[in-house]
């Protein structure tokens, strides 16, 4: 019994495997009768690839063909296979190409014998996952036999929707259909056909197509290039090529236009104009049927990303999430309660090179059509965690909700489109200051403790994504949709951060979501308190080293960094003692500070330690220290490039800004923008100056804009001079023989770039390089660099500026 049983399921198997071939066969030869079919593997389809194959040649195609498990356009029935009476060539010519010789075919053999073909991917045993069977030739093309009854032929789901697709959408046809059902008085057409088409991922797929699209991979290019010459050198007397000069030039401008991360074969404007016609409908009699399609889509989207890969096999696939994301009513209630949050954890599970190839699909958008996709994310979260908010903090985490989750991700693709298509650094820039960031950290490591234990370095937060795009916020100086948009205060309010750090912290942090991989929904002091997490449990861990040396070699314990300092000599004592600290052991910076001043008796509970950075941060910023020079037009402080202190000052101040941040200390510090760039990797740009000195950069960008004779009127070298705090006047040449070279309308840009580059970089090199080193001191294993950007470093520094300014209003309003 159970012989015949598996003899019988290799039967029809070996049945099934027969009629696919076949069909393949008769697409190959005669067509799908469809005028407007857009297979390329169809000989319906006007971009029919193999037009000047012959028989021969298209029988070892129907087997590759089989092989691939490529898509079958026909809808109807398989036609019942040719006897010779009926087509005596087709037979003839179908056995000759078997005769002519034995062709290796990928997955199967053909020989003179009979084809040899694969079902499934496994071994040729069937134990294996795979069924290797032999079919004869007369029994593929031509066969004399019974055919087998089509109900034991039962294809996956996946192939069962490819055969069928009838029905798909193009916008003459949509406003066809409209103009119809609005002549008619019944809409039920339109209806039918939105729930048929959006509900069948391969209708979607071949829906608002771009008139010149031919989608043919590079792999299938090449594949398809490979077989030909096999076919070519091993059948005798066929000298005529498989495919016309017009069909090369077809596939080689395909292969072209695929390479471009941009390029999709889905017209995006016929989409918009497609949405557009049906929400001019009255009432939208199609939104329920268009909701209750995307829930069902997105299932079945979830299913096939997770086990088949289909974008592997098609890349058009992304062409349905593009359509989806183009719908202008994601965010009704209807939308938000039940497809949208499907939808999008379906979009979260793409592979990441789908994911960067949506964000270069989206970054070409305009920025009002992003902010609306932003805004329907929004108010996805928002109304998920308005309807769990009894739940939020009850064991029950923001995280755990998958709504939530997938808009997140979702959001996240957003974001970086966003950053690609606004205005961001050059790629020029960006390597020129890898590389002195590089030296800077190998300068630092060189600086460290060489009494230091070795220990291993946390790696930063990178993430993937950015990563693969190569950009970071860092590098973007002005999005599409600004970086405030992303955030969400409704989610930052009901956000559990100790639960969401644990889930990051994780081991098992692949199964859980957490935000803190999605920091462009964080508001600053969520992110504050992210890093507060962070910096504690790497004190505590200092802490339990130094308890365990004491244990195990006798050394006095030092769990904390202590600091004892005289009010009279306060920078002194400071400096003497972090720079020994640092040139010890870098790493008992990390540890909590504790400082305690001579002569007084006292425990450092927080206070002592903040009083302690306000006083040495009025001693440092004092004019008469010429450490900074300050700046009455913005009230800022700049290094001073003639300053006479060594380095030490410039680390220690450096040194203290890091253990304001890691110790949660708000200091009276005054710095532009540019200084935080900097700490964060950036160069100075003459974008950068204004923040510095406003007068001077209108002027040069005055000189930028000016369109007379510039060499003539302005008589300028690339030479400059500027006063000293000494009232000095010191000459700079901007490049070799600088005083020789007149500025003209030619090279105007690049006296104004090299001009700021000295003011913020080159003059204060030295000066800043120490401040740098003493900073990463403290913060080089911090997740600062990952979370924040420089404007929100700003913030943890010296705090809000308008809320004090608020505060102090609301101080004079209540003393009057």
């Amino acid at each position: 019994f159970l012989f015949n049983a598996f003899y019988l399921s290799i039967s029809r198997k070996r049945a099934a495997a027969k009629r696919l071939i076949e069909r393949y066969y008769y697409q190959l030869t005669d067509g799908c009768g469809d005028n407007d079919c857009r297979n390329e593997n169809c000989a319906s389809c006007n971009a029919f690839v193999y037009k000047n194959c012959s028989r021969n040649q298209l029988a070892v195609h129907a087997l590759h063909l089989f092989k691939q498990k490529a898509r079958l356009c026909e809808a109807h029935p398989a036609k019942i296979a040719k006897r010779p009476s009926e087509s005596e060539e087709n037979a003839t010519t179908s056995v000759s190409c078997i005769k002519s010789g034995q062709l290796s075919v990928r997955g199967g053999t053909v020989s003179g014998s009979g084809i040899s073909v694969r079902l499934g991917g496994g071994s040729s045993s069937s134990s294996a996952g795979g069924v290797s069977t032999h079919y004869p030739v007369a029994m593929v093309f031509g066969a004399k036999e019974e055919q087998p009854s089509t109900s034991n032929m039962k294809p996956s789901a996946h192939q069962e929707s490819t055969l069928s697709v009838k029905n798909f959408l193009t916008e003459q046809r949509l406003i066809e259909i409209i103009k119809e059902c609005k002549k008619d008085g019944n809409w039920s057409k339109l209806i039918h056909i939105i729930g048929a088409v959006f509900n069948n991922p391969d209708a979607i797929i071949l829906s608002f197509r771009r008139k010149d699209d031919v989608s043919l991979s590079k792999e299938t290019h090449r594949a398809m290039q490979l077989d030909l010459d096999k076919d070519m050198d091993e059948q005798e007397n066929e000298n005529e090529p498989c495919r016309s000069a017009k069909s090369d030039s077809v596939m080689e401008s395909t292969v072209m236009d695929s390479e471009s991360l941009e390029y999709v074969t889905v017209d995006i404007p016929s989409v918009r104009r497609a949405f557009k016609a049906l929400m001019e409908i009255p009432e939208l009699p199609f939104q329920c049927s268009l909701i209750q399609a995307i829930c069902s889509l997105s299932k079945n989207l979830d299913v096939e990303l997770r086990y088949r890969k289909p974008i592997e096999k098609d890349p058009n696939y992304i062409n349905i999430f593009i359509i989806i994301m183009e719908i202008p009513f994601l965010y009704e209630p209807e939308f938000i309660d039940s497809a949208f949050p499907d939808f999008c954890n379906t979009i979260g599970q793409l592979p990441l090179q789908s994911q960067v190839k949506l964000a270069h699909v989206w970054s070409k958008y305009p920025a009002q059509q992003l902010k609306n996709m932003v805004c329907s994310l929004h108010q996805l979260i928002t109304v998920r965690v308005m309807k769990g908010e009894v739940q939020w903090g009850r064991g029950c985490p923001v995280n755990d909700d998958n709504g939530i989750s997938g808009a997140a991700r979702v959001m996240k693709i957003l974001y970086y489109a966003s950053m690609l298509g606004g205005i961001y650094d050059s790629k020029q820039l960006i390597d020129e200051e890898k590389k002195l960031n590089d030296a800077d950290v190998n300068l630092h490591e060189l600086v460290g403790a060489v009494a230091a234990e070795p220990k291993d370095q946390r790696k930063p937060i990178e993430d993937p994504l950015g990563k693969e795009l190569g950009i970071s916020p860092i590098h973007c100086r002005t999005p599409l949709v600004p970086f405030e948009d992303f955030v969400n205060d409704l989610l930052n309010e009901y956000l559990d951060v100790g639960t969401d750090f644990s889930y990051y912290k994780s081991e098992s942090s692949n199964s859980k979501f957490s935000f803190v991989n999605h920091s462009f929904l964080l508001t600053t002091c969520s992110k504050h308190t992210v890093m507060y997490f962070d910096n504690r449990i790497h004190m505590l861990n200092e802490r339990r080293t130094s308890l365990i040396q004491t244990l195990v070699h006798g050394a006095p314990t030092m769990p904390y960094l202590r600091l004892k300092v005289r009010r009279e000599r306060l920078i002194e004592d400071a400096l003497v003692a972090l720079e020994l600290v640092a040139m010890d052991n870098p790493q008992d910076l990390k540890k909590q500070l504790f400082v305690e001043f001579d002569g007084e008796q006292g425990v450092d509970e927080g206070g002592v330690s903040k009083e302690f950075f306000q006083l040495v941060v009025e001693d440092i910023f004092n004019p008469d220290f010429g450490m900074f020079t300050y700046k009455e037009e913005t009230g800022q402080y700049w290094f001073n490039p003639s300053s006479l202190e060594n380095d030490g000052q410039f680390t220690l101040i450096g040194i203290v800004l890091g253990l304001a941040i890691y110790n949660s200390a708000i200091l009276d510090i005054h710095f532009p923008m540019v200084v935080y760039r900097k700490l964060m990797g950036k160069k100075g740009t003459f974008t950068d100056l204004k923040d510095v000195d406003p007068i001077l950069a209108r002027s040069l960008q005055d000189l930028l804009l000016y369109d007379g004779e510039v060499e003539k009127e302005f008589l300028q070298t690339f030479c400059i001079s500027y006063r000293d705090v000494f009232g000095n006047v010191i000459t700079q040449n901007l490049k070799e023989n600088g005083d020789q070279i007149p500025v003209t309308n030619a090279n105007k840009r690049e006296y104004v770039n090299l001009y700021a580059d000295y003011l913020l970089n080159r003059s204060v090199e030295r000066q800043f390089r120490a401040f740098k080193c003493g900073f990463r001191m403290v913060t080089n294993e911090s997740p600062l660099h990952a979370l924040f950007r420089p404007e929100e470093v700003e913030l943890l520094v010296c705090g809000s500026k308008v809320s004090q300014y608020n505060s102090g209003i609301l101080f004079c309003i209540i003393c009057k």
